[in-house]
């Protein structure tokens, strides 16, 4: 079953990119999913969204250190290719490229994922804050291509203002509104 995230956000997705039922894509632990529409050798580039709530007690790299422990559970060897911390004091994020081999349709491909990790504050209650983890996965052959529509999607993220825009019915709402280019030097 697909989670919601702890705070609404708001985003626009790339053209010609489609949301997707996690769970109908393999991804039930998170609360959206965007589809690329061109698969390459069998894997299709995706946008994966989830959060949780930040206590602050784990800094952000910790955080993203546990992301890196998870995966490798799946997929054996991870290469943190690049990891950078970014934003302000109040809105601190950071920035992963990850490295790693996955089987797709029982072939080994080379994969590349770049982790965004956001902090925010829930505009209804500015005293809770929250992570909020985007992730693009995409082939190495492919990251050149989509790496520019992750950036696209990355501006376009904020909290929800309720001004509109498609409910994506996990705690996110598809605008087509920008925002601030927070995309550090990760690829993301």
């Amino acid at each position: 079953m697909p989670t919601t995230l702890p705070i609404p956000i708001e985003f626009s997705l790339p053209e010609g990119w489609r949301p997707a039922p996690p769970d109908e894509v393999g991804a039930p632990g998170v609360a959206f999913v965007a589809l690329h529409p061109e698969p390459d050798a069998g894997f299709t580039a995706n946008i994966t969204v989830d959060g949780d709530f930040w206590t602050g007690e784990e800094t952000l790299a910790d955080i993203a250190e546990g992301s890196v422990e998870r995966l490798r559970r799946v997929a054996g060897p991870v290469v943190v290719a690049d990891r950078r911390e970014f934003g302000s004091a109040d809105s601190p994020a950071l920035g992963q490229r990850l490295t790693f081999t996955a089987a797709v349709a029982g072939v080994p491909r080379e994969l590349v994922q770049s982790q965004v990790y956001l902090a925010m504050q829930d505009v209804a209650d500015p005293h809770r804050r929250v992570v909020i983890r985007l992730i693009l996965t995409a082939t190495a052959a492919q990251e050149d291509d989509v790496r520019g529509d992750f950036q696209e999607f990355l501006r376009s993220v904020g909290p929800d203002t309720g001004a509109g825009g498609q409910d994506t019915g996990a705690g996110g709402r598809n605008t087509g509104t920008g925002g601030p280019d927070n995309a550090a030097g990760t690829g993301a």
